[in-house]
């Protein structure tokens, strides 16, 4: 291991609040309408994918394999917790929409993670768009009302 490197510790400290502030207003606007996951699990799931791939950037600088191994499994692990939010009743699906912007806030952490502000900064945007007024265009009267919010356990 080298030693403490202050800019490279910098930059990924900078990436990781980048992809927090990017999960934001995806979170904010779940709670808003109160919805769960909310605001706290999606900057969240964003930094922690930043962080994840940046960790790998380090620990396996030399091996783009076990970069794109880390990627994978990242990926994968965030469709497991994406099927966790939906919910299938008698007639209708629920969550797809939750699921799919759980996804794309990864998919934020992970511009960031590779300096792609711009990309990630409209990802985070046109999800929020997305859930916000494309909504209402939907037309089905179960969408128009928030479902009951499950609490996590967490004071």
């Amino acid at each position: 291991m080298s030693g403490f490197d202050w800019t490279t510790e910098a930059a990924m400290l900078l990436k990781l609040a980048i992809a927090f502030g990017l999960g934001l207003p995806v979170g904010w606007e779940r709670e808003n309408r109160n919805l769960s996951p909310g605001l706290r699990t999606y900057p969240l799931l964003s930094m922690g994918a930043c962080a994840f791939l940046l960790i790998a950037a380090h620990a396996f600088k030399d091996s783009v394999d076990s970069q794109a191994r880390v990627f994978q499994a990242l990926v994968s692990g965030v469709g497991f917790i994406g099927a966790g939010a939906i919910i299938k009743g008698k007639v209708q699906v629920y969550g797809l929409a939750t699921a799919v912007s759980l996804w794309v806030t990864v998919c934020v952490g992970i511009a960031v993670a590779y300096g792609l502000y711009l990309l990630g900064t409209v990802l985070s945007i046109s999800t929020l768009l997305a859930l916000q007024i494309l909504r209402p265009l939907k037309g089905r009267e179960t969408d128009k009302r928030p479902r009951e919010r499950v609490d996590d356990g967490d004071p």
